[in-house]
């Protein structure tokens, strides 16, 4: 774990047991240097299929805009991709940006999906725009919703996708009544609020803005209010996970990952490159210390060495779920980590 050995929280006695906590997938479709974007659509649909094989729970797909090297701009699309080469697994948004999308056009496309897809799509829900704001203007239009405006989209959007709006003057056709679960995402205190509010189930992004975890999920598990789809709470964690058969393999596959990241720092979207053996030379000292603290719930290592780290992080964060984030860039040593990453979970080697 990128900065273990500071430390989270002092921890008291608490389960660690890895399979007794639901893990998924989010991916990003990021594009590899020297390729294009079906390359990384293809690769997310393989990852999903291999996802599915292995037990896990859902492959949420993330909105981004504006962003050379992250495919995943049309994320309603991306999920009907997913979903129609995949069997059984959930697929979802981690997340719609609700304030760049009327909430109505929101309730068609899910409820679209749905249908194609019965009991097997979720609606993940941020209030950050996922670009910069010329991006963001760009998208809205005439539209004035600002992250200000987001818990009432939300209604707006419940609302569509309620049976009670059956005899309402705008109706989402299809999408009305239909099962489609919503879950709030968050990197700071403010969606943990409305989360507890709404009675919804929280995803926090600790896999890049870990500073406001623990406070953000402790404040949404003791405030949280039963609702009518939910009784008691239920966090989902997002990390990075490096995992390889040897730690000295996986340190040096994360340098891929270690080098986009450098992209996010010096504000400038980067592909993912090939590994290197050292990020000497490319990052600066101050450079890697952001990265390293951007990034502390990363997970990098062979099976026993992620097993460890994740149990330690379990033991702190009390969990339901943990969502895995492997930004590798060879496909069979990306598809092995997120097998070694099922196994620290209990499932069995094949």
């Amino acid at each position: 774990m990128v900065g273990k050995r500071v430390g989270f929280l002092n921890a008291m006695e608490r389960d660690t047991r890895l399979d007794q906590v639901a893990y998924s997938v989010l991916d990003l479709a990021i594009i590899r240097e020297s390729h294009d974007p079906r390359d990384a659509y293809v690769r997310s649909l393989d990852l999903a299929r291999q996802a599915e094989k292995l037990g896990y729970k859902r492959f949420w797909l993330a909105e981004h805009h504006n962003m050379a090297h992250v495919g995943s701009s049309a994320t309603p699309i991306l999920i009907g991709y997913i979903a129609e080469g995949t069997k059984t697994i959930r697929v979802g948004a981690g997340g719609i940006m609700l304030p760049n999308h009327a909430p109505l056009v929101v309730a068609e496309q899910f409820g679209t999906l749905a249908t194609l897809y019965p009991g097997r799509i979720d609606l993940g829900l941020g209030r950050a725009p996922g670009t910069d704001q010329t991006t963001a203007r760009a998208l809205r239009r005439n539209r004035i919703e600002t992250v200000e405006e987001f818990p009432n989209d939300l209604d707006e959007l419940q609302l569509y996708l309620s049976d009670e709006n059956v005899d309402g003057e705008v109706r989402a056709v299809p999408g009305e009544g239909l099962d489609i679960p919503i879950y709030l995402l968050g990197s700071s205190m403010s969606s943990a609020v409305l989360a507890a509010k709404k009675g919804l189930p929280y995803a926090f992004a600790s896999h890049f803005a870990p500073s406001q975890f623990i406070s953000a999920v402790r404040y949404y598990k003791e405030n949280f209010q039963p609702s009518q789809d939910r009784k008691e709470p239920y966090v989902i964690s997002c990390v990075n996970v490096i995992a390889a058969d040897r730690d000295n393999e996986a340190h040096e596959l994360a340098t891929s990952f270690y080098q986009m990241a450098l992209g996010i720092v010096r504000r400038r979207s980067y592909p993912l490159r090939r590994p290197v053996k050292s990020m000497d030379g490319l990052w600066t000292e101050e450079e890697a210390a952001a990265i390293h603290q951007m990034m502390a719930c990363s997970f990098v290592g062979s099976k026993a060495t992620v097993k460890e780290d994740l149990e330690q992080f379990q033991e702190v964060a009390q969990v339901n779920e943990i969502m895995i984030c492997s930004h590798i860039y060879d496909q069979q040593k990306r598809l092995r980590s997120y097998e070694i990453a099922a196994e620290c979970f209990g499932v069995k080697k094949h």
